[in-house]
């Protein structure tokens, strides 16, 4: 069974992150220059939040007349953060995620920022297993055959 950190090997652990002062624009900006979904949100070397689309998107629906883009993240990260360590499942990943609405988790180790797991790494990575298996299956079926 997969783990974060075999995940991790194949995406990578480049993780962008901003600070909770940082404006929404510039965090927006970032993010569109990444092409990324969700920033963590540190202070002092720890997660204190993440910065997601889905947060902007709130942010924006309820601020529809004068959306200020000034505003710092810390006013619109989601918080408390859930996290995933490297030794996790994937399937663990997909469990914390289903259950809390999450699409993406910090992965710490020993307290320290090693990596992101978006939603669809969790899935990339359930169907390549699935191939694998389903593989090994049609070798063996066809091996037993002859």
């Amino acid at each position: 069974m997969a783990t974060v950190k075999d995940l991790l090997q194949g995406k990578g652990h480049e993780v962008f992150t901003t600070a909770p002062d940082v404006s929404l624009q510039k965090a927006l900006a970032l993010m569109a220059e990444r092409h990324i979904g969700a920033l963590p949100v540190t202070e002092a070397g720890r997660v204190v939040g993440i910065f997601s689309e889905r947060d902007f998107a709130r942010h924006a629906a309820s601020h529809s007349d004068c959306l200020d883009l000034q505003v710092p993240v810390k006013e619109l990260m989601s918080h408390p953060v859930y996290f995933v360590s490297p030794e996790q499942t994937v399937d663990e990943c997909m469990t914390v995620m289903t259950a809390k609405k999450l699409r993406h988790l910090p992965v710490l180790e020993e307290g320290r920022l090693i990596g992101l797991v978006s939603i669809g790494d969790v899935v990339k990575s359930q169907l390549d297993e699935k191939q694998s298996t389903i593989e090994a299956l049609e070798h063996f079926l066809w091996v037993n055959m002859i």
